[in-house]
């Protein structure tokens, strides 16, 4: 095995069980480093394929847990920089190394040997008397090097393994194509007059955001949904409203240089032919079958089942804005860039409730304490800061996390909350090192991403209470990662099925409407005061407010998702895909897509979210489902059900199929009902449970 000659391949070093060494990262040597360790690895992983002993779970798979190690960390490096420090250098080592990875991938699980061993230890692993955690190691690893094209002869791994490369390539334009138009567009405003409505907060941060740009003395608006979604939610302009709007929705469209389209096509083409070649009727297919949801037809179900109430909604809503509009004289119909700007003036109407009017309340630093203290209170756990790590920009924020009552560690918390150039937009969680105890016991570090609006000199951060559940659902995420208790890294924390997975994070978006949570946290920043109750009660009133607006233009690209994935003999124009099936689910002319094909990075910048977007909506029943477990048993502050959740599901991992994980917690299947209530849609008898329809 070489030698360590790049810096960036060492083991890490430090406080905390070792941390990533952020400060040393030299771009020019993220290529180089990779190159290394997947050399490393692959020497790793043909020696325990060569291995003359008998195939068995120690000289196998626990083999294969402990291999990779450097190329683990280095890993970690290239997806923090890919995601939030992209600039023109990463994004040619990116450009460049992208179908590199897939092709060592591939060698992995193309590695015929290795995975007749994989396959051996799969086949006893009832009489050679695994535990139920070694059974599930087992079943990973053989379903995934089978779902990979382990069996396949030479010649179809030798395509797959082409389509691999190719398809890496493609997704990686596809997300530079949207990062470049978000970060180059914005909405320059340089008339005073035209900033009406907004409040003073956003008028700040579009100053700060144009002075940045080069336009000093003028107002900008990012081309991302943290400074979007507010400005077509208070301006007056609708001229302005409108272009903000199709310069947002145009993302990987509007421009000749970064335009999407013919990216999308050969990515449908490919994935399609990858799926045959596997032995799959569709992508879609393929994709599912290790999911709760099993087959497309039960995620269709599920979303078909809600997708009618949800329109039906829309129709109300519309009504209710319209009103407002004719009896303003407005002279308008109700169009998508109107949307948010007249469901404003609904809520105020109907609930007395101005979200302005909230947001002084939500300092982004006190609901970080408030997400702490939730953590506390549920699972005893402590988050103290530390600075004796290095960081990769100066917004990161570094905290220790232990359990309260021992005092043991439990792992490191990274927060980077704010935009910027060379970081993709939304709000993610990643793991930069796995719990385990394979190799000793091995604390997790998990990090908390966001793009919120960056605030003004001497101001403190205002987010909006939409962006307050982003955060808490982010929360949800880096939770799952640290209480992770399993012995295997393949099989810890978020290691999960992706209609599962979504579970956790969307259950604590709740916790932040909690009277508890909002009376000690929800504060002033000018005067200190605490949140009125009446406020509150007119939030909690309006929680299901707009609510056919957020389902629909969600359910509509997770339809478009599932769709076009099953799309048995490919999609020859896939605009005019979208095009009929908007209009065959009768798509509401005022509500548009959440995420165009163009930028929908869920599915096109890599296989993840692929036939998948329908996951939270499936993670968002057992979400309600769940919350009614707290409820019934007295609030959401119960410690046995917490304790239940904890156990069966947040500690857990991928030790056992998520349908018995989550019957274990809940005691039966989770039932549709719950999300009907949680949504404010008209209720409908279903037959869906966890992992059925």
């Amino acid at each position: 095995m070489k030698s360590v000659t790049i810096p960036l391949l060492a083991p890490w070093t430090g406080p905390y069980g070792g941390v990533p060494p952020f400060d040393a990262v030299r771009v020019e040597e993220i290529g180089p480093a990779l190159e290394q360790a997947m050399a490393d690895h692959l020497a790793e992983i043909d020696a325990i394929a060569r291995n003359p002993a008998p195939a068995d779970f120690a000289n196998t798979l626990v083999a294969l847990e402990a291999a990779g190690a450097a190329f683990d960390r280095v890993g970690t490096i290239y997806g923090v920089w890919s995601s939030a420090m992209s600039d023109a250098a990463f994004q040619r080592v990116e450009r460049d190394m992208a179908p590199r990875l897939a092709a060592y991938s591939d060698r992995i699980h193309q590695n015929a040997p290795l995975f007749e061993r994989i396959a051996r230890v799969y086949e006893t692993r009832e009489s050679a008397g695994l535990t139920p955690e070694e059974q599930r190691l087992a079943w990973l690893y053989y379903t995934t090097f089978v779902r990979a094209g382990a069996r396949l002869d030479d010649t179809a791994k030798a395509r797959l393994s082409e389509i691999n490369q190719r398809l890496a390539g493609l997704f990686t334009a596809f997300s530079q194509n949207v990062l470049r138009d978000e970060t180059d567009q914005r909405l320059v405003i340089r008339d005073e007059t035209r900033l009406a409505g907004l409040p003073k907060s956003l008028r700040d941060a579009a100053a700060v955001a144009a002075a940045s740009a080069g336009e000093p003395g003028a107002w900008a608006i990012a081309n991302t949904r943290s400074a979007m979604d507010p400005f077509l939610t208070y301006a007056h302009d609708r001229e302005l409203r409108e272009e903000a709007w199709r310069m947002f929705v145009g993302r990987g469209a509007s421009r000749a240089a970064t335009d999407n389209a013919a990216i999308i096509s050969e990515i449908l083409a490919l994935r399609t032919e990858r799926a045959r070649l596997l032995g799959y009727e569709t992508h879609a297919h393929w994709r599912l079958e290790n999911a709760m949801a099993k087959e497309p037809a039960s995620a269709l179900a599920l979303m078909q089942e809600v997708w009618e109430p949800a329109i039906g909604r829309v129709r109300q809503e519309v009504a209710d804005m319209q009103r407002i509009a004719d009896a303003e004289g407005a002279a308008i119909g109700i169009a998508p860039w109107d949307y948010r700007y007249y469901a404003e003036k609904v809520r105020k109407e109907r609930f007395d409730l101005d979200q302005s009017a909230v947001k002084p309340y939500l300092q982004l630093d006190q609901l970080r304490e408030a997400m702490f203290w939730v953590a506390g209170e549920l699972f005893g756990l402590r988050f103290t800061p530390v600075d004796d790590v290095p960081v990769y920009h100066p917004d990161v924020r570094v905290w220790r996390v232990d359990e309260g009552e021992s005092g043991a560690q439990v792992g490191l918390w990274y927060f980077d909350p704010y935009a910027r150039a060379g970081k993709r937009s939304g709000a993610w969680m990643s793991v930069y090192r796995n719990q385990e105890r394979s190799s000793g016991v091995v604390t997790t570090i998990v990090s908390n991403n966001a793009n919120f609006v960056p605030p003004t000199a001497g101001e403190p951060a205002l987010v909006s209470w939409d962006d307050a559940t982003t955060l808490f659902h982010e929360f949800g995420h880096a939770l799952h990662g640290l209480l992770s208790s399993v012995t295997y890294p393949s099989l810890s924390g978020t290691s999960v099925a992706r209609d599962f997975v979504e579970f956790p994070s969307q259950l604590l978006e709740d916790w932040l409407l909690e009277p508890r949570v909002l009376d000690r946290f929800a504060r002033h920043y000018e005067t200190g005061e605490a949140i009125p109750a009446e406020l509150v009660e007119r939030i909690r009133r309006a929680a299901t407010f707009n609510q056919g607006f957020e389902t629909a233009e969600y359910l509509a690209s997770a339809l478009y998702d599932m769709h076009v994935h099953l799309a048995a003999d490919g999609v020859a124009d896939p605009t005019a895909f979208t095009e009929r099936l908007m209009a065959d689910l009768a798509m509401p002319p005022e509500v548009d897509m959440r995420h165009r094909p163009p930028h929908f990075l869920h599915v096109y910048a890599s296989d993840g979210y692929s036939a998948g977007y329908y996951s939270y909506l499936w993670a968002d029943v057992l979400t309600a489902d769940a919350l009614d477990a707290f409820r019934e048993a007295g609030g959401l502050f119960d410690t046995g059900v917490a304790s239940r959740l904890r156990e069966h599901v947040l500690s857990a991992g991928n030790t056992m199929d998520p349908a018995e994980a989550y019957r274990r917690f809940r005691g039966r299947d989770a039932q549709v009902q719950a999300l009907m209530r949680k949504r404010g849609l008209v209720e409908k008898e279903s037959l869906f449970v966890s992992g059925e329809a």
